[in-house]
Formats: structure tokens, sequence, C-alpha cells
């Protein structure tokens, strides 16, 4: 299956009130397609069951205008390589002049900071056609490794209504949605972390054998082909100017066209994907277009990406896992020995990516199988990887050769400065995952003992027949809870019907508090940043004020596990509906519509009489 699906499937089994509900059995051993991707690539991805919030999407609006109008380097300033942006006291004094405010981050105008914060970082971090793309008024992210559509992903904190605001100023059919409360989350790494045991295979393992031995504990072994690889991997060649590099990719298609060779060409992003498509256009050059503007025609472009004269300009899409047949597909031996007369499949690659794997990815499309084949990346000091992270040595070093635009330099010296540069951010990269799984094991402890002590109640109320006054007393049910014993005549109310509607009642409880203790740490974990600055250890702190809140909520939840009992004691027995969580999709669609306070609750309790509880007494409280 699917590692998402997986990862939902987990978080469905415990919010369910049922025990037929669930689907997953205990965690022995799951081995793992393309496992770099799995635990590397999309490790810091967090999967999210959300429910709605009255949070008003307007301010979203506001601060989108607002964010347009500041200026960088005067207003706000841009680390790309920490990904991060900040705003200057220049840019804090237009806006509190803008919203007529003397203080915006003083305690009654702090809650604004957050609309401006996740506005900038819509602005300045994320492009269109790059990371996202609109789509029938809606935002979708594009997987930056994979290049393939996310739809129903959303990005959290906020971010995905302040990139949809700013999306909106320019296209008012884009909708800001309502932001959302987590109900449950957990990211990819966390959720297979979870089995005894795991394996997995992939063509580019070795570059990150590091991180698989030091996170997973997880040796890398090199198996050798099938059959030895002829492929023909050309140097680098770099250009000082974007513009003059894709002229280089246009003419090299041209030659390789003619000779009959086809051609697979990467580009990093669906905006690059357009502008190198337009300039195949313009020099006449018949190629078909792959991104993911056009994903559900994926399987008949790469079907004939291998036939003679085909040109195929793709995103990462087509890279990992993709088989490109040479002559097409139904083969035809004719056709593919013609194809492999004019040198097999050739890669050109427009741009290095910040993992080596991923390159190495595109590549691998070309001599598979021992077939012919070459590959060839062409690049420029404009290139991002080159210019957030190597560009001003190979600057120097383009100077003092005093290289023309239209020129090439050719030398294993600046080939070696773009792999350290690749090897520099991968370093980067897993320092990051690394540092952020240190803060991410101590919320995978709560949620362990959390669902564990909620699957405790849940097998009790629907794997045993009863729990009556004469065999056991209630106690079972909260013997973590409260040391507070029920009095016999509390005892002689319980029957099976009751117990299991307290149970579902206590299960209600725990899902509510783990939702507030989800917030409280993403909170925390902003909070514990600014503390850096006082000379404090994040994670020290970190570990600290959550392990408190951790005891404030089983404190909350003895409270009001005892509260309910009572309640439920003095009171008739109220029938709860068979509640079923669906797809990600539909787990999510909770977000989907608006739920005003007095409409029914999406979760479908009902009152003794009958009559649906409304969404502010219940989930909305």
């Amino acid at each position: 299956g699917a590692n998402h699906e997986f990862g939902f499937d987990y978080l469905r089994d415990n919010l369910s009130l049922k025990l037929t509900d669930q689907v997953q059995r205990p965690f022995n051993y799951a081995i793992i397609d393309e496992i770099d991707s799995i635990l590397i690539d999309e490790a810091r991805t967090p999967l999210i069951i959300a429910s709605p919030d009255a949070q008003s999407s307007e301010y979203y609006k506001i601060f989108a205008r607002i964010v347009e109008g500041l200026k960088p380097e005067e207003d706000y300033s841009v680390d790309e390589k920490q990904k991060t942006v900040n705003i200057s006291q220049e840019g804090i004094n237009k806006v509190e002049k803008i919203l007529k405010l003397q203080n915006i981050y003083g305690p009654e105008n702090f809650y604004l900071v957050h609309f401006l914060e996740e506005s900038l970082k819509a602005k300045t971090l994320f492009r269109r056609d790059k990371h996202y793309l609109v789509k029938g008024g809606e935002v979708v992210i594009i997987d930056e490794f994979t290049g393939h559509l996310m739809p129903g992903r959303r990005y959290s904190s906020g971010l995905h209504q302040a990139i949809e605001a700013r999306e909106w100023l320019t296209d008012k059919s884009v909708i800001v949605q309502s932001e959302s409360r987590t109900l449950a989350q957990i990211t990819i790494q966390n959720y297979f972390r979870l089995y005894k045991k795991i394996a997995g295979m992939t063509g580019t393992a070795q570059t990150s054998a590091e991180e698989f031995h030091k996170v997973y504990n997880l040796e890398a072994v090199s198996i050798p082909p099938n059959k030895p690889m002829i492929r023909k991997d050309q140097p680098d060649t770099i250009y000082k100017t974007r513009e003059a590099k894709y002229q280089a990719v246009i003419e090299e298609i041209k030659k390789r066209h003619t000779q009959g060779q086809p051609l697979l060409v990467g580009t990093p992003s669906t905006d690059q994907n357009e502008i190198l498509s337009s300039l195949l256009r313009h020099n006449d050059i018949p190629h078909e277009v792959l991104n993911a503007k056009n994903n559900e025609r994926e399987g008949a472009i790469i079907a004939q990406a291998g036939k003679f004269k085909a040109v195929t300009v793709a995103t990462n899409r087509a890279g990992r896992g993709v088989d490109i047949v040479l002559g097409g597909n139904p083969p035809l031996p004719e056709e593919a020995q013609k194809v492999r007369e004019a040198g097999g499949l050739c890669v050109i690659g427009t741009e290095r990516h910040e993992a080596r794997r991923i390159d190495n990815q595109l590549r691998g499309r070309a001599g598979r199988q021992g077939d012919s084949g070459s590959s060839m990346f062409f690049l420029s000091l404009e290139d991002d990887l080159l210019r957030i992270f190597g560009g001003d040595r190979i600057k120097n070093l383009m100077q003092a050769f005093k290289v023309p635009d239209d020129i090439p330099i050719e030398s294993g010296l600046v080939s070696k400065a773009v792999n350290q540069a690749q090897t520099k951010i991968e370093g980067f990269n897993f320092d990051i995952r690394r540092h952020l799984l240190d803060f991410d094991d101590i919320l995978n402890k709560q949620r362990g003992f959390i669902y564990g002590q909620r699957q405790k109640i849940l097998t009790a109320i629907n794997g045993l027949a009863s729990l009556t006054a004469e065999k056991s007393d209630f106690q079972f049910l909260l013997k973590d809870i409260t040391a507070q014993d029920l009095t016999d005549e509390e005892k002689t109310k319980l029957n099976p019907e009751s117990e299991t509607f307290l149970g579902q009642q206590i299960l209600r409880i725990i899902d509510l508090l783990w939702m507030e203790n989800l917030e409280n740490l993403e909170s925390l974990r902003e909070a514990v940043n600014l503390r850096a600055y006082g000379q404090h250890e994040p994670l020290v702190e970190y570990r600290r004020e959550s392990y408190r809140l951790f005891k404030e909520l089983q404190a909350n939840f003895r409270n009001l596990a005892l509260e309910i009992t009572s309640k439920v004691l003095a009171s008739p027995v109220i029938s709860l509906p068979e509640q079923k969580l669906g797809s990600p999709a539909s787990a999510n669609a909770m977000t989907d519509k608006k739920l005003n306070r007095n409409d029914p609750c999406w979760c479908g309790a009902k009152n003794p009489d009958g009559t649906p509880i409304k969404y502010k007494k219940c989930h909305g409280a």
C-alpha cells in the first residue's frame, strides 16, 4: 500500500470508538520500496487529521495586502539557507502604521503576529509552480522530490491560508479556507519507527548511508547491477547566466534530436519546465511536456519517451521509479535497435538538486538493463544551489579564467565545487532532520502513552461482554486515572450499556485533551526557540515544559473522567450513533465545510431526546 495511507490508517484507528473500525495489525515488519524517498525525503511530512476552527480567514487577506507593500532588505531579510524570514524594525513600524497600532507585539495584539509571520513566509519562501500550483480555485502542494501533486495535504500553522490569501489578491476564485485544529498527527518518519523491523530497497542509498545508520539503525548494502552499465555520464557544463545555459541546452537537444536520439530533459520546477518548453517551440522542436499541471497524461507520455526522436521535458516526476522503454511501448525490436544505434536515451539535467540522490535518480532513467545511453547536466551560476551554497567560489573561478557568458567551463575543479555544495546542503538538511527528531521524540513518547491508554479503554468497552458490579468494580477503566473508588450505590447502576457509553465519553475526553496538547506543544516549540537568545538550550526547555504540560493533561483527564462518570450514572443512557472515519480526504472533509456554532456537530452525537448536539457544545466547545 501507499505509505501515507498506512499513516492515516494509524491515526484513524486511534480516533475510532469501536474495535471493529480499526484496520491495522501490530507493527512487526515493513519492507519499503524507494526507502530513501519515504524515510528521508518525506520524513518530515506530517500526516494530519483536522477539524474546522472558527478562526477568521479575513486576517490573512488583510496581512497579504500589507506584506505585498513591504520591501526586501529594507523591511525584512530572507535567509535562503535556513529558509527563514525576519521582519526589521522599519517593517514593524510600517505594519503598525497601517493597522493603526501602538505595539503589535503587545499582549492585546500578539495574536496578529501569527498572521504577519505566516504571510511573510508565503510571500518570500514559496513560489507558485515550484512549491504549489493553483487548480480549480485551490492551492495544491507540489512534492518537491517527485514533482507530483499532493491533493488533500495542507501546510500547517496557517501557512496554507497565507498562501491562499496571497493568490487571492490576484485571483478572486481562490478560496481562503478557515484554519483547522489538529485532531491527530504523525510524521512518516515516526510512523515507520513503530515497526520492530524495517528494510527496503532503492537505487540511491549510498549517499544517505550515514542517515540510515544513525536514525534507523539500517546498513546500506550495494548490489551489483544485473547487466554491466555502459551509460556515458558526461561532466557538468557550467555557464555564467541561466539564459546562456538554456541556449546551450537547446543546441544540445537540436543536435541529438537530428541524430534521432530520444531525450529526457529534467527541470527542477513547473515554471522552469514551461520556460524550456517555450524555447523548444520557438526552435520548432516537437516535444512532450510532463509536469504537475498535466499529470493525467503521465502514463501515455512516459510510454513513448523512448521512441526515435522523442523529446520529453519533465519535472522530477520522470525520475524515481520511471521505466522508459527504448523504441516506445509496446516495444518493437526494430525500433528499439534503431534507438540503441542512435545512442540510446539521453538524459539532460538543467539544474542540480539539493540532494545528489535525486540527480542520480534522473541519470538512472538511461542505460537501464545494459542499454546504451548518456547523461549530462547543464548548470549556471544563477541556479539556486550554486547561488546560495557555492556561487561566490565558482564565480571567482570563472572571472579568473575570464570566460565569456556563452562559453562553458568543463573542469574537474568546478565539478568538485558543485559536489561539495551538494554535500554541504545534504549535511545541513540531515542536521535539521536530526534536530527536529530530538523534539519529535518527546511528542512521540507522549503519543505512544496516550494511544496505549486509549486502546486499553477501547478494548475494555468493545472486547468484554460486561464489567458489572458483581464481576468487577468500574475501577478497571479508571485504574490509571484515579485512586477514588465508586460508591456501592454507583456500582449498582452499572450495566453493559452504561459502561459502553461511559467508555466512549472517556475516549472523547482523551481525544479532546490530546488535541489541545498538540496545539500547546506547537506553541511551545516556537517559544523555546526564542529562549536561545537568553542562553537557554531550546531542547532542554522543551523537554521540561512538555513534561509539565503532559502532567497537566493527566490531571485534567482525571478530573473530567470522574465528572463524566458521575453525570452518566446520574442520568439515563444516551445512545451514540456509529462513527466511521473514511479516507484521508473524507477525514479532512471536516475542514472543507465551515460549521457554525449552532450547527449539529460533525461527530453525530445526540442528546437524550434524540436531537443532535450542537457543535458549540461538543467538539467546538
